[in-house]
């Protein structure tokens, strides 16, 4: 019918599924637009017209990573004791960064390796990801000074920051291909260390 144009011929949602996993695996710069196309089935011409360009492709495949439904953030931080929260988040990160079926390590701690000069834009963006994230960690902690399973002098600035370096420190690991116990053992130190830092009567 004239003036309802050409259908799509490709799984729009499968298609940025392959681009995550490709920006995931090799970076921005590493997943280079012959790759996307090429494992997406599609044609450069298919590519900006369902997406706009290559940064508006990553843009949506860190949306979809970092989507309620993929992230293991929300539940981990809905727990209702402060330190539950903090080493589920942990441990279920490490599931995730070790999962056979994806990537190794996170997208955002390492999609924005070796960008190019004129590339900044995409390290604001991920930067920009990790703050949200750390400011996710923040505020449930602050909930738990609230509520009264952390400490009152609780810096939770410095905690959130604490949690979300080990959190990049568990991902540079299992890029490294670390075995899945030896991330448990990093957990097992750092919870330790938060207990230290948190105070072991209020944090516990």
């Amino acid at each position: 019918m004239a003036g309802r144009g050409r259908p799509r011929r490709f799984d729009r949602d499968a298609a940025l599924a392959t681009a995550m996993e490709l920006f995931w695996r090799h970076g921005y710069e590493g997943a280079s637009l012959t790759m996307l196309t090429s494992a997406m089935g599609i044609t450069p011409t298919s590519l900006y017209a369902a997406f706009g360009s290559k940064d508006d492709l990553f843009r949506e495949a860190v949306r979809l990573y970092n989507s309620p439904e993929r992230s293991a953030i929300p539940k981990a931080l809905a727990l209702p004791r402060t330190r539950d929260a903090v080493e589920a988040l942990l441990r279920e990160s490490a599931d995730a960064y070790t999962d056979p079926a994806t990537p190794a390590g996170c997208m955002v701690f390492t999609a924005a390796t070796n960008l190019g000069a004129d590339r900044g834009h995409i390290g604001r963006l991920l930067a920009d990801c990790r703050r949200d994230t750390l400011a996710e960690i923040r505020e449930r902690i602050e909930r738990g000074t609230a509520e009264g399973d952390m400490p009152a002098g609780a810096d939770a600035a410095a905690l959130a920051c604490y949690v979300q370096t080990v959190m990049e420190g568990l991902s540079a690991q299992a890029r490294d291909a670390r075995p899945r116990e030896d991330l448990d053992a990093v957990i097992d130190i750092a919870m330790l260390g938060w207990d230290a830092a948190a105070g072991a009567a209020g944090g516990s």
